[in-house]
């Protein structure tokens, strides 16, 4: 069972492109996030990180990133319902709770929790979009140089986390294939064997990594440039789109107050700013010519060429071992 946060090889622009250019792009999507609290302008960056990974390849990370970012957000507009007490305009009267007090839910604080919880939403789908698009391999290429370490340890988290995920999903199935009269297996349970095996596999995957030398500090090699033609593109939306955010931010884009009564403002410079950053979910587009070119490659990264006149698949360079823990080649 594959994580759908799992990165996997595409012929795309965003798969194609350096890291840091891919990484640039999508920050700028939730830079537009942390900076915005007008709903209007959060909706339209949820949208372009949802149109940018369709257009990637990644919509099952998508969905997957877009239920659990409803969910938080959900989970974020109950709470900061029975919370908040503010505004004028009461739904209801809960009366007096424990702990809480007087808890009187107001429509204020529920548009005010939906802002929160769409910028949350924003943020994990852009990170979902992140996770199934960029190569770790090449961000830890690329980060080596600057810290060997840390870049290791980063890479090794976006690889164990799909992963452990997978296994999540194997335990459930497999306590609900033990039958009707089997005892039901709780959370508590699952999350222990989830916890222990992961331990496990970290003590196999730090066992492999010694004995390959990681532990010592060998001779660095010539950093090598991998340039793609897809950067400039991608550096320019993320340039524009920021360009744009901090422009209209000091236009009065963020035109929102949700206390004491709502308003939202859909004046021009905020109209505007959610054209600029609903076009930037565009970039990851491949035109008619790369999606030709992508059906008749099969959709896989251009490799050799075998004796058979089909293009062979270059190997990857992480294997797992018998346990599942993921092993990098260098």
């Amino acid at each position: 069972m594959r994580s759908p946060f799992a990165y996997i090889p595409r012929r795309g622009p965003l798969q194609s492109a350096r890291p840091g250019a891919a990484v640039a792009y999508l920050g700028a999507l939730v830079v537009v996030a942390f900076l915005y609290s007008n709903p209007v302008v959060l909706l339209a960056a949820g949208l372009a990180a949802c149109l940018a990974g369709r257009l990637a390849g990644a919509r099952t990370a998508v969905r997957a990133a877009l239920r659990m970012g409803l969910a938080l957000a959900l989970l974020i507009v109950v709470v900061n319902a029975l919370v908040v007490d503010r505004g004028e305009t009461v739904l209801a009267r809960l009366g007096h709770l424990p702990i809480l007090g007087q808890v009187d839910v107001t429509l204020e604080a529920i548009v005010a929790g939906v802002s929160i919880g769409l910028r949350a939403a924003v943020t994990m789908i852009a990170f979902g979009v992140y996770s199934a698009c960029v190569d770790p391999d090449r961000v830890l290429r690329a980060l080596r140089p600057i810290a060997a370490r840390s870049a290791l340890t980063a890479t090794l988290v976006s690889r164990l986390v799909p992963v452990a995920a997978a296994d999540a999903g194997r335990l459930r199935d497999a306590a609900r294939l033990r039958g009707p009269g089997a005892a039901v297996v709780g959370r508590g349970a699952l999350a222990r064997r989830l916890l222990a095996g992961s331990l496990d596999r970290a003590i196999d995957v730090a066992a492999t990594l010694e004995l390959r030398g990681y532990s010592l500090g060998g001779p660095r090699g010539r950093r090598r440039r991998e340039p793609s033609r897809h950067d400039v593109r991608f550096y320019a939306v993320a340039a524009a789109v920021l360009a744009a955010a901090i422009i209209g931010k000091a236009a009065g884009a963020d035109d929102f107050r949700p206390y004491p009564t709502i308003h939202i403002g859909l004046g021009p410079a905020t109209l505007a700013l959610c054209a600029v950053v609903l076009a930037s979910g565009l970039a990851p587009w491949r035109g008619l010519r790369g999606r030709r070119s992508a059906r008749r490659h099969g959709g896989w990264p251009r490799g050799r060429r075998s004796g058979g006149g089909r293009a062979e698949v270059p190997r990857p360079e992480a294997t797992a071992d018998a346990g599942g823990a993921g092993v990098l080649r260098v």
